[in-house]
């Protein structure tokens, strides 16, 4: 699949890029992506929310009321559930919710997410660039030269450049990453997909090794 390669103005510059099909052509796997995209969601997670049950709670241990007489259920503690400001039932505890997956499905997913892009050719590729200075301005002028400010983007970089990185930091539906980070929930929640140069490269050979 050839691509054509614009400059950071949205120019063409008459040259052409071409992706491998064996990263941009393969047939989608759709549960491989489901289990790549649920592994990422599941790794967001802190797990750190805790309740207290009644064994946790500060409170008297003296019996309430007496055991019979009083025309109501017995009750011995204040700490019960049953009573307010007493422990939770079953409450959530601090846990951790990483899954694991293998190495082949979750390159499989990207590639797969990758597939859908070029087939719906929302990918756009741009010659290396990079910002003299970290300005907002200046990633807003990119955007409105590929005619894409109004939707969500995702710039993969070749490697980290801090400027480009900072210059998209303000702005809501921009993200912006490097080519050994990609993953398919960024991938899939872009609208376009904007590729640099050399970073084609480098997700051909992280996705084919």
């Amino acid at each position: 699949m050839k691509v054509s390669v614009l400059t950071k103005t949205g120019e063409n510059t008459g040259r052409e890029v071409d992706l491998s099909k064996d990263v941009f052509g393969i047939e989608p796997n759709d549960h491989a992506i489901y289990l790549d995209v649920k592994q990422y969601l599941a790794n967001q997670r802190q797990g750190t929310h805790k309740s207290k049950e009644r064994a946790e709670i500060a409170g008297s241990t003296r019996k309430i009321k007496k055991q019979k007489g009083t025309g109501t259920a017995r009750a011995g503690s204040i700490k019960s559930p049953v009573f307010r400001g007493g422990g939770r039932v079953f409450g959530p505890k601090p846990r951790n919710y990483s899954i694991d997956l293998n190495k082949k499905l979750k390159v499989l997913a990207r590639k797969s997410a990758l597939s859908y892009k070029a087939t719906e050719k929302c990918i756009s590729v741009l010659e290396d660039f990079t910002f003299e200075t970290a300005r907002t301005k200046d990633y807003v002028a990119l955007l409105d030269g590929l005619a894409v400010s109004n939707k969500k983007t995702l710039l993969v970089l070749s490697e980290d450049d801090k400027n480009v990185l900072l210059s998209s930091r303000n702005l809501r539906k921009a993200q912006v990453t490097t080519a050994a980070q990609i993953n398919t929930y960024d991938l899939l929640n872009a609208d376009n997909l904007i590729l640099l140069e050399g970073s084609i490269e480098k997700i051909q050979n992280l996705l084919t090794k």
